[in-house]
């Protein structure tokens, strides 16, 4: 009974022993794991992302079906998007359609078919069709009209406070875009600037969101560059400006 007791104390000693050292490797495991969680944590923190963003590219473009079908997450549905855009601007600008004509043919076309189908129905002993009643909410109608006088007054609230001198940075910016928006509609009609548009936005966030790393870096040596040349017109030509009346009475 004395050596039975005695093994005993030696299985339970060795362990014992064993578990300790399980419990200092796991402990020392999770403590390297959690260094290395802050230590990606603060590289994550420290990594520049081109105009400040925080979110990730489906998030900045407001997630849901429009971020999907600008990043291309459903391409049969990217696709038919493209396709039908580049249609109409080939009807309108190569094939020189109208607008008007347009409508007026498909309504013609539609009706046609609608009244045919009709008539016929009573001939061949088949249904005639089921035409839905299409109606426009009317919170649909509110809500669209109240976001559309929001920005609209936002757009003549931004102008007002440009116009008063408030801040030149941002004059010098809407200025140089107003140009800019300038010298391509002289080069191009509407339609066609929207098309650009569409294309710039169906296309740059796909490769931005692909490029991502590659692109936040070439930003941030940009970006560090304009600071530079920014600060020297600042101290040759922006600070001898005389500055507005608010302005010097806050100081």
């Amino acid at each position: 009974m004395a050596e039975h007791k005695e093994e005993e104390s030696l299985v339970e000693s060795v362990m014992d022993k064993i578990s300790d050292k399980l419990h200092g490797r796991g402990g020392s495991s999770s403590s390297s794991s959690d260094s290395d969680g802050e230590r990606t944590a603060d590289l994550k923190a420290k990594i520049y992302r081109l105009f400040g963003r925080e979110k990730p590219v489906h998030s900045v473009l407001g997630g849901g079906k429009p971020a999907d079908l600008f990043l291309w997450r459903n391409k049969k549905i990217s696709v038919g998007v493209l396709a039908g855009a580049t249609a109409i601007w080939l009807l309108f600008e190569v094939m020189d359609y109208h607008l008007l004509t347009l409508l007026c043919h498909c309504i013609i076309l539609t009706l046609a078919m609608l009244f045919l189908w009709s008539n016929a129905s009573t001939f061949i002993n088949k249904s005639p069709p089921n035409i839905p009643e299409v109606k426009i909410p009317e919170d649909l109608a509110v809500n669209v009209a109240r976001s559309l006088r929001f920005e609209i007054n936002r757009g003549f609230a931004t102008l007002r406070e440009i116009g008063q001198g408030h801040d030149l940075k941002k004059f010098l910016i809407v200025v140089v875009g107003l140009w800019v928006l300038s010298v391509l509609g002289s080069c191009c009609n509407f339609l066609t600037l929207f098309y650009i548009v569409f294309m710039v936005l169906y296309t740059v966030p796909v490769l931005y969101e692909k490029y991502e790393d590659q692109i936040d870096a070439f930003g941030e040596k940009a970006m560090i560059e304009l600071k530079k040349y920014y600060a020297i017109f600042d101290e040759k030509c922006l600070s001898k400006i005389p500055k507005g009346p608010l302005k010097n009475k806050k100081h």
